[in-house]
This record gives C-alpha cells, structure tokens and sequence, in this order.
C-alpha cells in the first residue's frame, strides 16, 4: 500500500447538507426549522436553564447548605490493601504502588485483616485500623499535616 492508495474508512464521510435550496432537495423553503419563531432564526441559542421565560428550576428550589472551605480531603487506604505489601509502608510508597494519589494527606481505614507485622506511616488512622495493626505486632506512626 502506498501513500496515494489512503482512503478514509467506508461511511466515515458525509457530504455537507444543502438546506435552502428548493422544495426538491427536501430541506426548501425554511430549511429544515419549522415555521417561524425564534428558533428559526439565525444566531438563535438558548441560554442554558432558559424555561421559556417561567421561572428557571434553579431559582424556583431554595439555597440549602454550604461548603466548608476548611474540610480535609484524604486519600483512604484500607489493611486489605495493606496486606499485600512488605516492610515499611509509607505515603510514598502507596502512591508508588497506584493504591493513593499523591499530593492528599493519607487515613489508613480498618477494612480487612492483616496477618504481619508492618511498620505503617500514615497522616491518619481510624481506631479499628491502628488496634489491627498493632494486634499483627505492627506500629502505627502519624504524620504531621
């Protein structure tokens, strides 16, 4: 095959549609657009939400509630996916590991049973992940935000 032979797959091309050109063409007089009105005329678009001049959904239902600027967001790590690791387990090397993003402040939660010792650094623990890991003869040690 060469460059010359290239063709676009069977069906991926469309020729443009003519509208306004005549009643044989099938898309004549108001090319496809109905009658008249707004809609029919060029430069026409909606606003988004626009009701058609009744009130707009989002102004009809009342503000309700607040986002708390201050919440720390944490990538969680639960002691199953502990489990499959070995020595140190640290911040770095979950993220390394693809198990937590990094760049967020790590909580280790207590899903899951862990069977050995680790020695876990972590900005966070829940109470049934700390009291799992150190009955395993493991160390929970919290990092500082």
């Amino acid at each position: 095959m060469r460059l010359h032979e290239l063709s676009p797959a069977k069906g991926s091309k469309h020729s443009k549609k003519r509208v306004g050109r005549g009643p044989g063409s099938g898309l004549g007089k108001t090319a496809g657009k109905g009658e008249k009105g707004q809609k029919s005329r060029s430069g026409y678009a909606q606003r988004l939400g626009f009701e058609g001049g009744q009130m707009p959904l989002i102004r009809r239902v009342p503000k309700r509630g607040f986002t708390n600027i201050f919440k720390a967001e944490y990538a969680v790590v639960n002691l199953s996916q502990l489990a499959e690791l070995d020595g140190d387990v640290t911040p770095e090397i979950l993220a390394e590991r693809g198990l937590v993003r990094s760049g967020k402040p790590v909580k280790v939660l207590g899903d899951g049973e862990i069977g050995k010792a680790l020695k876990v650094t972590a900005n966070k623990f829940s109470k049934s992940a700390r009291a799992k890991i150190e009955a395993a003869g493991g160390s929970c040690e919290e990092l500082q935000a």
